[in-house]
């Protein structure tokens, strides 16, 4: 990915104390944090820098935690930023109503900080292997001849090394039996009458 290896995540909270904490655990974890005090101070910050998680409290004064996920999730530019709630909120119908409106998980305070850290590297992660896949379904210039791809940065290369770059795939290289039949017409010739 082009962007950096250390994750931002965004931690939204009213509650000072609340995010003086979550900036030790993140820090302490590795991760870029970024704090917001209110789902409006939360929206302006995400329109200027993209995190690739978001812990959000649902109670907050003016817009709370509900509101900022729908608007997140019903513009396309955040669309794809998962948000975890992270919430005193404990009743069946909160926890519910925050998947409905679209967070990818619902941690409840007070946490174990154990449970919260492997939940923010599972979903930091699949939001990075979603975008690799966006990635990769999205049209690259490949020369007609040769087959090498052009990559993002206007340099060549054989896509075996494009896509190992990028991916756990591992090549392997045969012929097809076109190719097998153009370049080695006895051996196909033969295959065939072995098949006879």
């Amino acid at each position: 990915m082009t962007r950096s290896d250390t994750p931002l995540i965004l931690a939204v909270d009213d509650t000072p104390e609340n995010l003086n904490l979550l900036a030790e655990i993140l820090e302490t974890y590795e991760f870029d944090a970024a704090f917001a005090m209110d789902g409006l101070e939360a929206l302006t910050f995400i329109q200027q820098e993209k995190p690739e998680l978001i812990l959000l409290d649902v109670l907050m004064p003016g817009m709370d935690g509900f509101e900022v996920c729908r608007r997140l999730k019903a513009d396309p530019a955040t669309a794809a930023i998962p948000v975890i709630f992270l919430t005193a909120k404990t009743e069946t119908e909160d926890i519910v109503k925050g998947f409905e409106v679209g967070a990818v998980d619902y941690v409840t305070k007070p946490f174990k900080i154990a449970e919260l850290i492997a939940r923010v590297r599972t979903h930091v992660e699949l939001f990075r292997a979603r975008a690799e896949i966006r990635t990769l379904r999205g049209m690259l210039p490949t020369c007609a001849h040769c087959k090498k791809i052009r990559d993002d940065q206007g340099k060549w290369q054989p896509i075996e090394v494009y896509i190992s770059a990028r991916t756990d795939a591992e090549f392997s290289h045969v012929y097809c039996p076109g190719c097998q039949a153009v370049y080695f017409p006895d051996f196909t010739r033969a295959q065939t009458q072995n098949l006879d």
